[in-house]
């Protein structure tokens, strides 16, 4: 939604610098009812899939009987969690893998630092070309 508003406010800019003059739909009428339409959608699609089938995206693994007394080897996290489990076993001082999990994230953000061109489209290089 700030998006929006900053959009609202300055406009949006050609990074080519080329002016266009075609045709233009405004937001409201079209975007929004096409927006709220497919948010409908996937809404009914998350819904109706929760009330006739809950089981269907589970892990199997959950369905089996837990014994207290054992800790079952398996044990592993989702898989958006397997980063930071392997760092954090990997280096066998805790306090070097929490460093080494926060560096590794703070690897992440400084990325978009390293970008040092003027042109900020990825229309004219050689792997957008190729994809688009």
């Amino acid at each position: 939604i700030i998006h929006l508003i900053f959009l609202h406010e300055t406009g949006s800019n050609n990074p080519t610098g080329i002016t266009t003059d075609s045709d233009k739909i405004t937001f409201h009428p079209y975007f929004s009812y096409k927006d709220l339409l497919g948010f409908a959608i996937l809404i009914i699609l998350l819904v109706s899939l929760s009330l006739f089938a809950p089981n269907l995206l589970g892990d199997p693994e959950n369905f089996t009987p837990a014994n207290p007394l054992v800790t079952p080897p398996h044990i592993k996290p989702e898989w958006y969690f397997l980063f930071a489990y392997a760092i954090l076993r990997s280096i066998p001082n805790k306090l070097g893998g929490v460093i080494a999990l926060f560096a590794s994230i703070l690897v992440l953000f400084c990325v978009p630092l390293l970008h040092t061109s003027k042109q900020r489209s990825l229309t004219f290089r050689p792997l957008g070309q190729v994809l688009f």
